[in-house]
Order: C-alpha cells, then sequence, then structure tokens
C-alpha cells in the first residue's frame, strides 16, 4: 500500500494525505507556522491508537457476541518527556450495552492487544528515506 502527502500551497505548511480514496488534511500547529487545518503528525499518531482500540473492540465484541452498544476511545498525550525519548499516551475508553463487569473486563484487555499498539511498543519499526 502506498500513502501519499501532497502539498497545497494555498497554505503555508498545509498538505494533503492520500489513502487509497481517502483525503486528510494535515497542518502544523499555529505556533509552528501552520494555520491548524487539521491535525498535526502527531495528533494522527495518537489517533492511531485509539481508532485501533474501538476498531478492535467493535471486531471482538460482535465476534464473540457482547451486547457492546457503543464504543468511545479518548486518548491524552504527554510529550513533555519525548525529547528524552518516553511519549506517553493513555487512552480511556468508554462502553455502554448491557455489559457484565467479566465482558467490561475482557473487552479491556482485548483493547491492550489492539495491532497499533503493538506496533507502538513491541515491534521495531525501520524507515528508510530517500530522494525521488
Amino acid at each position: 500500500m502506498s500513502i501519499q502527502v501532497k502539498r497545497d500551497q494555498s497554505l503555508a505548511m498545509r498538505h494533503i494525505v492520500h489513502v487509497r480514496n481517502h483525503l486528510i488534511s494535515v497542518d502544523g500547529l499555529v505556533e509552528e507556522g501552520g494555520a491548524d487545518a487539521g491535525p498535526n503528525p502527531h495528533d494522527l499518531y495518537d489517533a492511531a491508537l485509539g481508532a485501533c482500540k474501538a476498531l478492535t473492540l467493535v471486531w471482538y465484541a460482535k465476534r464473540k457476541n457482547i451486547p457492546v452498544e457503543d464504543i468511545q476511545v479518548s486518548i491524552e498525550r504527554d510529550a513533555s518527556g519525548e525529547r528524552q525519548g518516553v511519549y506517553r499516551l493513555a487512552a480511556s475508553i468508554h462502553l455502554s450495552g448491557d455489559l457484565t463487569d467479566a465482558q467490561r473486563q475482557e473487552l479491556l484487555a482485548v483493547a491492550d492487544k489492539c495491532p497499533v499498539q503493538k506496533l507502538m511498543t513491541s515491534v521495531r519499526t525501520e524507515v528508510t528515506t530517500t530522494l525521488a
């Protein structure tokens, strides 16, 4: 799969991310010289974790016939230690539906096994950058 990021010259920093048939506007914060016309790359990284947890929970609940009605995931970022090598994300999950305490705990455990969390915490990611 290929993701393309193309500059939108109507704003100083804004780019459009092309993923399959989807477009996502990305931009820098105002204090960085951007117009805040979209999430910045850190926002997308954090959002990927929240989205993965939510989608993983929906998939698992359907597969196991767990009567979850709604799933909401909030991600809080603490980047204060990023330059020292620690980037903290705290996920809070709100579940609704006729769920037992055991089902809620089961879903919480499943959320910690989402593929993006695994990528962020257990997998070594190698990045190569070239000029085209």
